[in-house]
């Protein structure tokens, strides 16, 4: 006995991921977060790399959970790596357009660039503060 295709259960299975997909990408009220010696552009968003420095750049947006997990890490290395290294967020779900610009699959990603501006590390996912301070010494940063 062969079993039919529902394409009614199809239909509603695509509808439900586009309404999903519709309600990540909303947008937040919050302004990216970055280091004071990140240019800023004329859209609010920090320019990346920052010229000349180490650059932990961290993708995602205030809303998604692991992303949200992030935030006090990324505000504590803020403030340890002022000066030394820039550290800086972008809310993909406010500025849609980074996303595609730093080839972002999912969120949270953090990219780091070393001072001449070359990314040598990328991961995906929740980073832990442990990690991603072995990251940033390996590119020199104490």
């Amino acid at each position: 006995m062969r079993k039919q295709f529902d394409f009614h259960a199809l239909l509603v299975l695509v509808f439900l991921i586009a309404l999903l997909g519709g309600a990540l990408i909303s947008c937040s009220n919050e302004e990216p977060r970055s280091a004071p010696s990140a240019a800023v552009s004329s859209g609010g968003i920090p320019d990346v790399p920052v010229k000349g420095m180490v650059t932990m750049l961290d993708i995602g947006a205030t809303e998604c959970i692991p992303c949200k997990m992030m935030a006090p890490i990324m505000e504590e290395l803020e403030k340890e790596y002022h000066g030394k290294a820039a550290i800086v967020f972008i809310d993909v779900w406010k500025h849609r357009e980074q996303g595609p610009k730093y080839g972002i699959r999912a969120i949270p990603t953090q990219i780091f660039y070393d001072k001449e501006g070359k990314e040598v590390y990328r991961h995906e996912g929740f980073m832990d503060k442990e990690s991603i301070v072995a990251e940033l010494r390996k590119l020199g940063v104490e």
